[in-house]
């Protein structure tokens, strides 16, 4: 087997986690965390596993078990879990620089400049330091393949005792021990299709897999199959990515909160969405060449017309402005927009992106295209250090989703349904944690 090694690193039911830090009270307690309109379980706790709540069941149908039960319920806090997300990458690049943000919750880290005898005690290290400086559980799990490493990692959340949490693929008899305790479709790269297909021919486990023949696997599952297959055979096909690839799409949108009918506050959720899209596309350096927006009745409503149209607009130039962006957006959902009508989602997304260096620029808008770019520099500048709310547009309105609401009517009917919201604590200076002494 190759002797390199990686390990990934995976934070044990972060969303959960992420509220318990803050709450240390919930611990051993049963609680989950909802989607976007507090719609279905995206996050348990053990505790809640252990209750038969399932990830996806509606909120409504798990109601009478969490009032039964005393499951404390959170409805998602994206801004809360990106922050501690990034504190918990911070920690992982004090161990090695080398290392690939495979999720918001996982990382793989390089680990071949360690002696294989040195890989569990730097683990363990890993661990203890995370839970230390973030208050994030995490478990570590490395082999000489990412494959591998994602093999070892879920079994180490199994552990129990002093081995708990951490996990060493070290020599051939420990991976086919591994492979044996791996369900099939808990293989990362297998689908449930493979997967199905794999079970009717009696292949359960990973180690069935990693036993079929090259030939076969390139033929049925094609490429990205025989790479898992070489991987679980401890042949490294995947290296570490150190940069995130540029999108090549950027898309940002989201359902109401409650129906809307005002072409005012549906302009109000396109700003938004714009501005979050164009503070994405600035952050890959890229610019968009053209943009499309969409809209959405109900199409489930028995009582109403069906109604969804889109629009898109070639840019005369290549632009990361948000004034820019604004305007044609808002242009495009006039356009489309029908009175009458009671919308459900809007959305915009921007496409044919290209680095910003390679904009030519023009003789006749360049000094306004530069003052736009400082503009923009300045506006990210001072959202990071203040917050995304910091500083808007008044086309977006003058609520902002992380404000205080005393009722949900009170609230635009465009903004997310959070009836279980927690706190911002890290972002936000108005919900820091108050320690009373």
């Amino acid at each position: 087997m190759n002797t390199s090694r990686f390990a990934l690193v995976d934070c044990n039911s972060f969303y959960v986690s992420c509220h318990r830090v803050f709450q240390p009270e919930l611990n051993g307690r049963p609680v989950v965390v909802l989607s976007n309109n507090d719609g279905c379980v995206i996050a348990r706790s053990d505790e809640a596993k252990a209750l038969g709540i399932k990830m996806g069941t509606p909120y409504f149908q798990m109601k009478e078990v969490a009032g039964q039960e005393q499951v404390k319920v959170f409805s998602s806090n994206y801004e809360l879990y990106g922050d501690m997300s990034r504190r918990v990458v911070s920690t992982l690049a004090q161990f090695t620089p080398h290392l690939e943000i495979y999720s918001i919750d996982e990382c793989f880290l390089d680990l071949s400049h360690l002696a294989p005898e040195e890989v569990k005690a730097y683990g363990k290290k890993v661990r203890e330091t995370v839970r230390q400086w973030t208050g994030i559980p995490v478990s570590v799990g490395a082999a000489c393949t990412k494959t591998l490493a994602k093999v070892a990692n879920r079994l180490a959340k199994k552990q129990t005792g002093k081995e708990a949490g951490v996990l060493v693929l070290a020599n051939q008899q420990e991976v086919e021990q591994a492979l044996r305790q791996t369900e099939i479709g808990d293989v990362w790269g297998i689908g449930r299709q493979h997967a199905k297909r794999l079970r009717q021919m009696e292949v359960h486990t990973a180690w069935g897999l990693r036993n079929l023949p090259e030939g076969w696997v390139r033929k049925n599952m094609a490429v990205t199959g025989l790479r898992t297959l070489l991987e679980l055979r401890g042949e490294p096909c995947q290296d570490l990515e150190l940069a995130s690839p540029a999108r090549k799409n950027i898309c940002t949108s989201r359902s109401f909160g409650r129906p809307v009918a005002e072409l005012g506050h549906v302009k109000e959720a396109l700003s938004t969405h714009t501005v979050r899209c164009a503070t994405k596309l600035r952050g890959q350096g890229s610019c968009a060449s053209s943009l499309t927006v969409f809209l959405m009745t109900n199409r489930f409503a028995v009582t109403e017309h069906d109604y969804y149209s889109s629009r898109t607009i070639q840019l005369a130039r290549p632009t990361s402005s948000e004034l820019e962006l604004l305007r044609h957006a808002n242009a495009l959902l006039e356009d489309i927009f029908r009175a009458g009508r009671r919308y459900v989602k809007v959305g915009i997304m921007l496409h044919e992106l290209i680095p910003a260096s390679e904009v030519q620029l023009d003789l006749f808008t360049a000094r306004n295209e530069e003052k736009q770019g400082k503009l923009m520099a300045t506006l990210d500048s001072l959202r990071q250090r203040f917050g995304h709310h910091a500083l808007k547009y008044g086309v977006q309105g003058a609520r902002n989703e992380g404000d205080t609401f005393e009722n949900e009517a009170e609230k635009p009917p465009w903004m997310l349904k959070r009836e279980f919201a927690s706190p911002c604590y890290t972002t936000n200076i108005r919900e820091v944690l108050v320690v009373k002494t």
